[in-house]
């Protein structure tokens, strides 16, 4: 990487830093405006993207934060990020009613990442907006049994997931 290149770079995380840190004062708006600037000075950011998405999102505009999402994904993001970019994007791909899409953003993020019990619950009401209610109930059952600190459900973990594999099954 070119000096011009590494100095363009360490100015677009300063950039970035204070503009992020309007977003935790409540500042949205104005880290907006600015975030689409940076956007259009530094297109193949994918921190940048991300964090155009979130702004997006957080002001409610879903629709316009999908292109955002996708292109942070599409241009490489670490691990935890894109975790958390699969996550907003199949979210929002749900509260825009697009739940197929939601469906497919979601499962591949869980094959990404099979421990995030947030993706599975994201993907349980994805499966419950498709009429897939059965699917849905068992997916959060098994994060309940893998997540509860209630020692009354835990202890019987092994039967909710058992029952889950089959919720109308019937022992005659």
């Amino acid at each position: 990487m070119g000096i011009e290149r590494k100095r363009e770079a360490r100015m677009s995380e300063s950039n970035l830093e204070s503009i992020l840190e309007l977003r935790h004062a409540g500042q949205n708006t104005e880290a907006q405006r600015l975030l689409l600037e940076l956007c259009a000075t530094n297109p193949n950011d994918a921190r940048v993207q991300y964090e155009t998405a979130c702004v997006h999102d957080v002001l409610g505009q879903e629709a316009q934060a999908v292109a955002y999402y996708v292109k942070a994904i599409d241009l490489g993001l670490p691990r935890d990020l894109l975790r958390e970019a699969y996550l907003g994007l199949g979210s929002t791909y749900r509260a825009l009613g697009q739940y197929e899409q939601a469906k497919e953003i979601l499962e591949q993020a869980t094959q990404i990442s099979p421990d995030a019990n947030e993706l599975k619950v994201f993907h349980a009401m994805t499966l419950y907006n498709l009429g897939l209610s059965k699917q849905a109930v068992a997916t959060l059952l098994g994060v309940l049994t893998k997540t509860t600190q209630d020692t009354h459900v835990a202890q019987y973990a092994k039967a909710i997931d058992e029952y889950a594999q089959d919720l109308d099954k019937k022992w005659l």
